[in-house]
């Protein structure tokens, strides 16, 4: 009787240790499971936090390159106005008026403008639909301008009597 329950002790600690094992196994098995998914979705935030920086960042770099497009656009119509009627106009709102009714600026639009150009908007930032800043001195000997954006430190012109700022952009 000895042998016989000897051996029905080793068959029930053999399956009980089939049993840890199975359960170990298991467990294992999940942990793998659960850290594979968190290293999925640490990888993803990962990834999302340097793509959405960066997307903002060329954003930036956008509006930057449209806010300076319509401000040469508004240089080229300043430019034309003054060598049409010898004198910068009063407001932006005046030179918009103007280039909108001036045929001669209308036919040729897209050689001054550019292609592609919308003169409703023209006068206005990109980048919150402010409309561009417009001072003139006409005080002293030589006529100058300073446009400005509101949202940047972009200029084109001075308000100092230097013609050799006249017309000249702060980022060329």
């Amino acid at each position: 009787m000895v042998l016989v329950s000897y051996s029905s002790d080793n068959q029930t600690l053999w399956e009980q240790e089939r049993t840890m094992a199975s359960g170990s196994q298991n467990t294992r098995t999940l942990i793998q499971v659960a850290l594979g998914i968190l290293i999925l979705c640490m990888g993803y935030f990962l990834y999302i936090s340097i793509t959405e920086p960066w997307a903002a960042v060329e954003r930036q770099e956008e509006l930057t390159e449209d806010t300076r497009l319509r401000m040469s656009n508004i240089r080229a119509a300043l430019i034309r106005f003054d060598e049409q009627t010898g004198r910068f106009p009063g407001s932006l709102d005046s030179l918009h008026t103007w280039v909108q009714t001036d045929s001669a600026t209308q036919a040729h639009r897209d050689s001054i403008f550019g292609s592609g150009t919308n003169l409703d908007s023209f006068i206005f930032s990109p980048r919150t639909g402010a409309q561009f800043e417009y001072e003139i001195n006409d005080t002293s000997r030589v006529m100058i301008y300073l446009l400005s954006d509101p949202d940047s430190d972009d200029e084109i012109g001075s308000l100092e009597p230097d013609p050799t700022r006249l017309n000249a952009a702060t980022w060329e």
